[in-house]
């Protein structure tokens, strides 16, 4: 489904179903406030809507603890929190709590968080002695008084279980499906390739919509913890149950053999695009990158919705075979711009936009999810 803007900032169908013009909220009683994470969607999003960016002074002091100032009065009225999650990811969570509960001391009606990216996400499983940080995440933000989320993509879907509130997961792919139909020359000789059996079900999401072929990269150097020595050495004591007879005490399981990489699929004189929903440390999207060079695709693209671009990651996509990176601003990278001239950027702004004057105006946010299917 392919989305435009009319003059106001309205989401509608690119061809044919018309939705209700964004008709200005009442903004008597509607506060869009934001943190230090990403201002320049915050205002994005305002102007879409038509209001005022309430003044919110977030800043930190001498011995690094967290000020929150909010200007105006939030008493009865609706507020919407933007903050997203960057680099400086322990202050953004401690800015959007902090915000929050000076709202709900503040006798504010409604508190809604809308976080494009949700800090801690791939920490939602359960790692040996570890915990499922998304979790802990979840209580502290319902606990600090939101009421509602508006996110983007999340790494699990599942993550939205963990919350006590209302969590709408928004979608970043018609966006994404738009670009790819509007930007890539000769398109229909493209094939989308999941860099990881992972990502199979995203990558035959993007080829069903697409009426295009996909292809899997199999034998990825995948992050794991199998071979982390965590002091777990002690052996078991010997069975004295009839009920289990096994020489040797517990079997353990064998050590995995990570087979060459390799592509499933044929690549050859096409377009390789790899999706994900995120590009963290890019290590693997150059190795699968390569591969993909190496069977024959003579362009390859990467499209994601969170485009983190850890460490030296402009410097790695430069020096790679990938030639264009395409990502959503739900996260700044604008300096990763600058050191990438690979990288390229959509606007979602207009999504979160019509989310919120949705939910603001009582409104059914079953358009926004029109289509979309468990794979998504």
């Amino acid at each position: 489904m392919l989305l435009s803007r009319n003059k106001l900032g309205s989401i509608r169908p690119a061809k044919h179903l018309k939705l209700d013009s964004m008709d200005a909220p009442a903004t008597s009683d509607i506060v869009i406030i934001n943190g230090n994470s990403h201002p320049d969607l915050a205002n994005l999003i305002a102007n879409r809507l038509g209001v005022a960016n309430g003044g919110c002074a977030v800043y930190h002091k001498t011995n690094r603890e967290t000020m929150v100032e909010i200007g105006d009065s939030v008493r009865g009225k609706d507020i919407y929190i933007i903050q997203t999650g960057t680099k400086d990811v322990n202050n953004n969570i401690m800015e959007l709590l902090i915000m929050a509960y000076a709202c709900k001391t503040s006798s504010a009606k409604s508190i809604v968080g809308v976080i494009p990216y949700l800090p801690y996400s791939k920490q939602c499983k359960m790692r040996k002695r570890g915990c499922i940080v998304s979790k802990l995440l979840a209580k502290m933000m319902c606990t600090s008084g939101l009421s509602h989320i508006i996110t983007m993509d999340l790494h699990q879907k599942e993550i939205q279980g963990f919350f006590d509130c209302p969590v709408d997961n928004l979608r970043a792919s018609p966006f994404l499906l738009q670009y790819i139909q509007e930007s890539i020359p000769d398109y229909r000789n493209s094939v989308i390739v999941a860099r990881n059996p992972g990502s199979a079900k995203k990558a035959t999401s993007y080829a069903e919509r697409l009426r295009l072929g996909i292809a899997v990269i199999h034998g990825e150097q995948k992050e794991s913890e199998a071979d982390e020595v965590d002091g777990r050495n002690s052996p078991p004591t010997l069975p004295k149950s009839r009920t289990m007879d096994v020489s040797g005490g517990v079997p353990i399981h064998p050590a995995k053999e990570k087979p060459p990489i390799n592509v499933v699929g044929d690549v050859g004189g096409r377009i390789a695009i790899m999706v994900d929903d995120m590009i963290d440390d890019v290590q693997s999207f150059v190795a699968a990158a390569e591969v993909l060079k190496d069977r024959g695709a003579y362009k390859i693209y990467v499209l994601a919705t969170h485009g983190l671009l850890s460490q030296d990651a402009p410097r790695l996509i430069e020096d790679s075979a990938i030639d264009v990176v395409v990502v959503t601003n739900t996260i700044p990278h604008e300096i990763q711009k600058m050191q990438c001239h690979k990288i390229k950027t959509i606007d979602i702004s207009i999504l979160l936009a019509e989310a919120i004057r949705r939910i603001h105006n009582k409104e059914s946010m079953s358009y926004l999810f029109k289509n979309v299917t468990l794979e998504d």
